[in-house]
């Protein structure tokens, strides 16, 4: 957080004293106001293209991929993948069964495959196994 204030502190400190030193130059008659709005068109281009650079690295870093070998491994079927989803999602048979247009007692059976393929003996267990499996 420092370093993010620091760096636009210095920005901010920057382009005043490009201001300060244009209009000097404009009123001493020294250089064109063209030629002024132009370094300063490029400053920006280049104070935009650093800070998307930024934002670009930090978004890969973030990224948390699924790891579809470890599904197959486990040989979790995409309807049960579904069902697990749903249950990292805090939804119970109920609502799961709703929201996949399936019968209750379907999802029951789903959800026992998961437990017996995650040999997990809870739900909550599932989940955390899942995660550090890095399938959800």
């Amino acid at each position: 957080m420092k370093k993010t204030i620091l760096v636009f502190s210095g920005l901010i400190l920057a382009l005043i004293l490009l201001f300060q030193i244009s209009t000097f130059s404009i009123h001493s008659g020294h250089l064109k106001i063209e030629f002024i709005l132009a370094i300063i068109a490029i400053v920006f281009l280049i104070i935009g293209i650093y800070i998307n650079k930024k934002s670009l690295h930090n978004k890969v870093k973030d990224s948390n991929e699924i790891n579809h070998q470890k599904l197959k491994d486990l040989e979790i079927t995409p309807r049960e993948y579904e069902v697990l989803q749903a249950i990292s999602e805090g939804l119970s048979n109920k609502e799961i069964a709703t929201k996949l247009f399936l019968s209750e007692s379907t999802i029951k059976t789903h959800v026992s495959n998961v437990l017996l393929k995650l040999n997990a003996k809870r739900r909550t267990q599932a989940l955390q196994i899942a995660k550090k499996y890095h399938i959800i």
